[in-house]
């Protein structure tokens, strides 16, 4: 349920459950701390307390007044946020792949624009200063594709594409295809 909702208090019925303390117990022992900064504050229930990084999270930024991990409600305000020449590329990237599959839904994954099947997650796009980072799905395919990629900075998971790019919606597509093909 957090993951998808984004409320952090989702989590709280499993923390009370697993440690045997009333959410109140956890967040005194934070207020005990003063004004420690998150590290500290998670080091607390994690190695005081056998928390796991997603619990303590979910405590200390609840803690800390933040109730929920989500940004943005739906993608058209997440890529309001972007600026205009990022909004732009993503919309295009995600113009080209839609048009060739359209029953692919446009969600917010992570506070990133995703689009998935199902369940499952076919690619997402991040945008950061000068770039944007496209993320497809599937095991091995930017080693499948790296004579596709040439040109483009890639790492293991991910593609760099510059804010000027010309959408390759050809490449984008056969990059969707490997990864819907690959869940069958």
């Amino acid at each position: 349920m957090a993951a998808s909702t984004g409320d952090r208090s989702a989590h709280f019925p499993a923390i009370e459950k697993k440690f045997g303390q009333p959410m109140r117990y956890w967040f005194d022992l934070l207020t005990q701390l003063g004004d420690a900064k998150y590290a500290e504050q998670i080091a607390l229930l994690r190695e005081g307390h056998g928390f796991s990084q997603a619990h303590a999270n979910a405590v200390v930024m609840q803690h800390r007044g933040s109730t929920t991990s989500r940004r943005h409600s739906t993608v058209d305000e997440l890529l309001e946020s972007l600026g205009a020449e990022h909004a732009l590329l993503t919309r295009k990237i995600f113009a080209a792949i839609t048009k060739k599959y359209p029953k692919l839904e446009l969600v917010v994954a992570w506070n990133q624009p995703m689009l998935k099947q199902g369940n499952d997650y076919i690619i997402g796009v991040s945008a950061s200063k000068n770039h944007l980072t496209i993320g497809p799905w599937g095991n091995d395919v930017i080693s499948v594709f790296e004579k596709d990629l040439a040109g483009l900075d890639t790492n293991k998971k991910t593609i760099k594409v510059p804010i000027d790019w010309k959408v390759n919606g050809a490449l984008l597509c056969r990059l969707v295809k490997y990864r819907l093909d690959e869940l069958g």
